[in-house]
Formats: structure tokens, C-alpha cells, sequence
């Protein structure tokens, strides 16, 4: 378990842009090794379709890969599956997506076709609970493969989950760095309120409107 977790860690640093060296034996996973996981998205949709790595595995019904344009400006990563995501098998639907959804089309002028959307990770974690740092740990080189295939201009991290898992910063709440952009590898990472947050808290419109026009002037 070490040797994969150290392996997930040299992945993730090459991915942002570290090098290290040749001699470092890597440790097979599914038959093959993380670095030389698929170059498209289809391929790697299918070889992550039956993963074990992690107990999410146990209780889940499909793997959530993620969808939408492979070439896409702007990526949005949310937290992780709900039950209808579960049921589905598809990312952000239900009331969440439909708010997303909204978002995307009537502040970013696109569609959800139009960009790219995925979970920190891929199966649903049991009454919808926060995933472990375990489970996300297993995940997180997944979504890593995503965002290096696709190459986004801009990555909207949705929530503080999304924000903290992607860049490290276990601190700082989403109140505080939403709406701020930070380098990502080759790519310009903005943190936001989570579309489900908004549901239940209608007064942050305004923030995510504002959010959405920064990312909207980037393009």
C-alpha cells in the first residue's frame, strides 16, 4: 500500500511539472503501471471501469467518470457522486447539475457540452458522506490523467473538498479563497461554492455570478 501511494505521489508531481529519476521502479496497478495510464479519455473511462482500489468500490453501483468536450477551455470538479449519479452513472445531475447547468449557460454563454466535468472521485461514498483521504487518495491520480488529456485553460475546483484535494491547501475555507485564481500545472485553477451550497444557501448568487464573469473574461 506504501509503494502505491508513493507511486500516486511521483504521478501526480510529474504531472505538475517535477521530474525524478529513471532508476525509480514503479509498482504495477490493474496490470500496467499509473504513468502509462490510456491517452484518451474513452480508453481511460474503461480502464478504470471495474477498480478496486478503494472500499467505494464495495458499495457502489457504476463508476462516475465524468463527461463532456475533451478539448474543453474550462473543467469543473466537484466532490463526488450523489445517489442519482450512482443510479446513472453520469456526473452532476439532479437539482445540483440542473443549478450548474444554469450557470454555465447563462453566465458562461456555453454549454454543458461545451466544457468538461468530473469528481474528485469516481464512486459515491456511502449517505453521501465527505470521502476519505484514503478514497480520494486512491482517486485522485484518475482525475489528475483527466485534467492532463483534456488540458483546460481553467479549472473551477467546486467547493472546498475539490479546492483542498486539488492543490494541497487543507486550511484555507472556501469563503475565503473562492473567486481568487492560482496556477495549476499549465492551467489557471478558481475556487468556488459548490452548486449544491447554493441550493441551500441562495444568498451566494451574487459570489458565484462574480466568480463565473472572471472566468468568463479569461477565455
Amino acid at each position: 500500500m506504501e509503494e502505491l501511494k508513493l507511486l500516486k505521489q511521483l504521478y501526480e508531481q510529474r504531472f505538475l511539472g517535477y521530474k525524478y529519476f529513471n532508476d525509480i521502479k514503479s509498482t504495477p496497478f490493474s496490470g500496467s503501471d499509473l504513468k502509462d495510464m490510456p491517452e484518451s479519455l474513452d480508453e481511460l473511462q474503461s480502464y478504470i471501469s471495474d477498480c478496486s482500489l478503494c472500499n467505494l468500490s464495495k458499495s457502489r453501483k457504476k463508476v462516475v467518470f465524468g463527461e463532456g468536450n475533451s478539448n474543453a477551455d474550462v473543467m469543473f470538479v466537484g466532490e463526488a457522486p450523489g445517489e442519482l449519479e450512482d443510479d446513472l452513472g453520469r456526473v452532476f445531475v439532479g437539482r445540483a447539475g440542473e443549478t450548474l447547468d444554469r450557470i454555465i449557460q447563462n453566465v458562461l454563454l456555453m454549454k454543458r457540452e461545451d466544457v468538461y466535468i468530473a469528481n474528485i472521485v469516481k464512486c459515491r461514498p456511502p449517505q453521501n458522506r465527505i470521502p476519505t483521504d484514503e478514497e480520494i487518495s486512491s482517486c485522485r491520480a484518475f482525475l489528475l490523467k483527466q485534467i492532463e488529456i483534456v488540458k483546460p485553460k481553467i479549472i473551477v475546483a467546486l467547493g472546498g473538498t475539490s479546492y483542498s484535494y486539488l492543490t494541497g491547501d487543507m486550511d484555507s475555507s472556501i469563503s475565503k479563497v473562492r473567486g481568487e485564481f492560482i496556477s495549476f500545472g499549465s492551467s489557471k485553477l478558481m475556487p468556488t461554492f459548490h452548486p449544491a451550497y447554493l441550493l441551500r444557501n441562495p444568498s451566494v448568487k451574487r459570489e458565484i455570478f462574480n466568480d463565473m464573469l472572471k472566468i468568463k473574461a479569461m477565455l
